[in-house]
């Protein structure tokens, strides 16, 4: 019952600081006005990965004295994912409402940069704007964000879990201490 407490505690603690990383690192992001440069956005993912090595590690090396099985790093790791996503799209939600309600406009404009620079016609632009306008309000956004975070960040952590995952070897140093003593 104790390590089941420790799991969840643990994770919690952990899923608090990766997500609180990710709402840094979007604050630095809008402050230095990078927001809207899509490639950028993507390194947040490098966050959830720092998240997830680092807490399982300190979990596996703490609680499980030094190891840990794919199943409850993966298990960990989702702990982590769900607790920085619910923390991260609460940020979003109200930074799409309140700290910046026009940055649907600015996406909508770079879109339209893109499709211009793709040498679209005004007809095809003017349409997929209008489409794109129908998933761009802030609920819709913050929805589909959580849902893409949660979606990613497991593949991520299925990845992640087995690089983690470490046998517990402690049978087999007994049996070897065992035959060095015979």
């Amino acid at each position: 019952m104790e390590e089941k407490s420790t799991l969840w505690k643990s994770g919690l603690t952990h899923g608090l600081i990766t997500g609180l990383a990710l709402i840094i690192y979007s604050v630095l992001l809008f402050v230095l006005e990078l927001n809207l440069k899509s490639g950028l956005n993507y390194l947040a993912y490098l966050i959830i990965i720092a998240g997830f090595i680092y807490g399982t590690k300190t979990y596996r090396d703490n609680a499980l004295n030094g190891s840990i099985t794919y199943s409850k790093a993966l298990g960990y790791s989702t702990i982590i994912l769900l607790v920085a996503a619910i923390l991260s799209t609460i940020y979003n939600y109200v930074f799409f409402t309140i700290i910046d309600p026009d940055i649907v406009d600015k996406i909508l404009a770079v879109s339209e940069e893109k499709m211009l620079s793709r040498g679209m016609s005004d007809e095809q632009i003017e349409m997929g704007i209008e489409m794109s306008k129908k998933f761009m309000s802030p609920v819709v956004m913050t929805i589909m964000g959580f849902i893409w975070t949660m979606i990613f960040g497991f593949i991520l952590a299925l990845i992640t879990s087995a690089f983690i995952k470490k046998e517990d070897d402690s049978f087999q140093n007994a049996m070897q201490d065992i035959k060095e003593e015979e």
